[in-house]
């Protein structure tokens, strides 16, 4: 497996978004059924002709005949086996959600309500709502339970590529959700209005006194592909060294992840050779440690580092990076907690599986996840009256911080 192409998909992020449904009818292989059971049976002690014979029934027994639709069935039952490892990072996706994810994933146009989405103990939840999105202005925060769509409970049995194809839709057409917020008891709906949303993957803005802080803000470790990431990097910080600032905020808040080798190469740039940036752990305890290399541009950068619950995976192992090392003083909430690290199969009919294959771990050799997450130095969080008032607590923080 090439590195550049590791994926990190631990809570199933998927921007909310406009696709279109299809669903292939047909059958989809003609294959003697006894030749595969004959075969698997060789293999395992499973009963393989149980499944068949519940294919049969489905086929003849069930009251909706039209309904019943051999490639569906192929892929809910692939979907069934590979959920019944309990790891919501490792999925099998069919080619229309493929699709949808992949075009999430390389930050093109969406409609929908700008809402990257995961799994917590089962139930859906918001990772972080789009800066600029609809989904954040009407209230929607990072930490937030979705529990009915247009008042319809989701199902424990429904996936977050199911919400999803609930929840998005044209823009200016609208959704209600149900809504639990992070430390509430009591839920409420919210309707938002779907609009037409472009993600960066990062931008620059300036800060401070005299605009003499770079405020960097890194919304996600993937583009359409690794090198154009990089390349975005290395534009990005060569704009921040040209303008001759000595002080930058690092912005990874509502940043659910990417490439691993992304927030590798980032981490080069901010600390010398020589430094262990983060540690793999395979499934026969293998483990490899990435060391700083190149001593990079941004080594004698002021740095602070902003965090909250919606940075996931890359964003965390660059954060904790920066905080072990010593070059970065960490500021926000407590990050999600995600250290597995996905293999992106493609399969023959343009479906895909993701499967954990990896750990990754801190400099420290601590695994990342939910009970070891990164703590900010600074633990401090953007209360609901800021979010009124249009008051970012944090970043104030962090500006006091940078400039001490």
């Amino acid at each position: 497996m090439e590195k550049k192409t590791t994926k990190n998909l631990g809570i199933i992020i998927l921007m909310v978004c406009l696709f279109a449904i299809g669903f292939v009818s047909g059958r989809l292989f003609q294959t003697n059924k006894a030749t595969i059971t004959n075969a698997l049976s060789g293999k395992s002690d499973v009963n393989f002709q149980l499944y068949w014979n519940v294919w049969d029934l489905m086929q003849s027994k069930y009251v909706d005949s039209s309904k019943v639709n051999d490639q569906n069935m192929l892929y809910g039952s692939i979907k069934g086996m590979v959920n019944s490892f309990g790891d919501a990072a490792t999925v099998f996706l069919d080619p229309e959600e493929t699709k949808t994810f992949n075009e999430a994933s390389e930050g093109k146009l969406f409609q929908g309500i700008g809402a990257e989405l995961g799994y917590d103990n089962g139930r859906i939840i918001v990772v972080t709502p789009i800066e600029g999105s609809p989904a954040k202005a009407a209230g929607i925060k990072a930490g937030d339970y979705i529990l009915t769509i247009d008042g319809v409970a989701i199902a424990s049995t429904e996936t977050v590529y199911d919400v999803v194809a609930k929840i998005r839709g044209e823009a200016g057409t609208k959704v209600t959700l149900g809504i639990l917020h992070s430390g509430d008891t009591k839920s409420v709906e919210i309707e938002i209005t779907r609009s037409e949303i472009t993600v960066p993957s990062m931008d620059v803005s300036y800060v401070g006194d005299n605009g003499n802080i770079a405020l960097f803000k890194v919304n996600r470790f993937t583009d359409s592909s690794y090198s154009e990431w990089i390349t975005n990097w290395d534009d990005n910080v060569d704009s921040i060294v040209a303008s001759g600032v000595t002080k930058m905020i690092l912005d990874l808040r509502g940043n659910p992840g990417g490439y691993f080798d992304a927030a590798i190469y980032a981490a080069d740039d901010f600390i010398d050779t020589g430094k262990v940036l983060a540690q793999e752990q395979d499934s026969a305890g293998r483990i490899e440690k990435f060391n700083s290399t190149k001593g990079g541009k941004l080594v004698n950068m002021q740095v602070v580092v902003l965090v909250d619950g919606g940075s996931a995976s890359a964003s965390e192992i660059l954060s904790g990076a920066l905080q072990q090392s010593g070059r970065a003083t960490i500021v926000g909430d407590k990050t999600y907690g995600k250290g597995t690290a996905q293999s992106v199969l493609d399969l023959s009919d343009g479906s895909t599986l993701h499967v954990t294959i990896l750990k990754w771990l801190l400099p420290d050799g601590g695994w990342l996840n939910k009970e070891n997450p990164i703590t900010p130095n600074i633990e401090i969080a953007n209360s609901e009256t800021d979010f009124v008032k249009g008051v970012d607590t944090q970043l104030d923080r962090a500006i006091l911080e940078i400039q001490k």
